[in-house]
């Protein structure tokens, strides 16, 4: 399947491990803040790295790294996602998925099948404007996350959810009502955002300081045990 980006070893992406990252191409949303636009919008004419490349490497680093992180784009979108991961899994490695939530059937098939040890989904914002932030206005996406969420809460797999918080696109009022949604999940991650040439719009959005971005922890706070921020000194 084709691989668009090889990363050999990030220390952040995957609490508590060191682990390399594959990234897939496409997407079925169009967040104006994606940070991966060419990966969504033109997949296709990003560079493609031989899958079989990327396990030869894998292999030789087994007693280096701990895990694999896959991220995209959306990976659940890849029909051949699982056999990937098999093959990834038969190396010994955890796996960790980064996800939009958008397909809860292939969340639950990898879960239950044991292929995936952890999920990071993005949760864009609040309900009421997911639409403004994932870049559609379909209900049947927003009731697809709705499934993921309530799956990964409700189950035994490890998780988090995650916001990438643009002071553009968010207001005090989606983290008190994403507190009532995720109200006693396991762990949420504000992210700032931060700028690059790789965003979909790029020059049109900026993060909010520290001291803001605690205020929304501690609203989350309140019906959430574990809120942390990442991505600002």
């Amino acid at each position: 399947m084709p691989i668009h980006g090889f990363q050999t070893l990030t220390l952040l992406d995957y609490p508590g491990y060191t682990a390399a990252t594959v990234f897939l191409g496409g997407c079925n949303f169009r967040c104006p803040f994606c940070q991966n636009a060419g990966l969504v919008l033109h997949p296709e004419k990003e560079p493609v790295i031989a899958e079989e490349d990327v396990l030869a490497f894998l292999k030789k680093r087994r007693r280096v790294l701990d895990g694999v992180c896959i991220t995209g784009g959306e990976p659940t979108l890849a029909p051949k996602l699982p056999s990937l991961i098999r093959s990834i899994k038969e190396l010994g490695y955890l796996v960790k998925l980064d996800t939009n939530g958008t397909h809860p059937a292939v969340v639950r098939r990898l879960a239950e099948e044991k292929l995936i040890d952890y999920v990071a989904m993005d949760i864009k914002s609040s309900r009421e404007h997911y639409d403004r932030l994932a870049g559609s206005s379909s209900e049947k996406l927003l009731s697809a996350v709705e499934e993921t969420a309530a799956f990964l809460m409700n189950g035994s797999l490890d998780y988090e959810f995650r916001t990438t918080v643009v002071r553009e696109l968010h207001e005090e009022e989606d983290f008190e009502k994403i507190r009532d949604w995720l109200a006693g999940c396991k762990r949420y991650y504000l992210q700032a955002y931060k700028d690059s040439e790789h965003i979909l719009k790029p020059d049109s959005y900026s993060s909010y300081s520290r001291e803001e971005l605690e205020h929304f922890a501690g609203i989350l706070r309140k019906k959430i045990p574990l809120v942390e921020i990442r991505g600002i000194d």
